[in-house]
């Protein structure tokens, strides 16, 4: 495979969903939201994307509002620089017995892959509208904006807003 291919590969699947959560519920009314997202994204993106899993899996399980009870980060984010090539050009002149080589060589780097993900967890507790605390837990719907029913349906794949 050729270093295009293999970098064209790696910015299509970049592309093409860069998060993915997923949500164990631990009991009636709290769970545990996993998300990874690709570099780009950055720990900022993947906890977006985390808080926003944590309002889709509350309005899953029947809930209204949640509050994030704990939460975990790591960056897995690594670089590789590929190997590159040398170019040497040279030219050559012949005067009698003596001759002359001219050359100039040039170093190539290889692309450079980006690699890995940031994670983010959450442990959420769920709430329904009227129940104790729920005043100070954040409302599932507004978290998702007007939009909101849809994003439940297809959830969230992407780290931008």
């Amino acid at each position: 495979m050729s270093k295009t291919v293999l970098v064209a590969l790696l910015v299509s699947a970049a592309v093409s969903g860069c998060t993915s959560s997923s949500a164990v519920r631990t009991s009636q009314n709290t769970a545990i939201i996993k998300t990874s997202a690709a570099p780009i994204c950055g720990g900022t993106g993947a906890a977006r994307v985390a808080q926003k899993q944590a309002a889709i899996e509350t309005i899953k399980a029947g809930f209204d509002r949640y509050v994030i009870t704990n939460a975990a980060s790591q960056n897995n984010v690594g670089v590789t620089q590929l190997p590159g090539q040398y170019n040497t050009y040279g030219t050559a002149s012949v005067y009698g017995n003596y001759g002359t080589y001219n050359a100039t060589t040039t170093y190539q780097p290889g692309p450079t892959i980006v690699h890995g993900t940031h994670d983010q967890a959450f442990a959420i507790r769920m709430f329904r509208e009227g129940e104790p605390g729920a005043s100070q837990a954040l409302s599932a719907k507004e978290t998702l904006g007007p939009e909101w029913a849809s994003i439940v349906k297809n959830g969230v794949n992407v780290c931008s807003s």
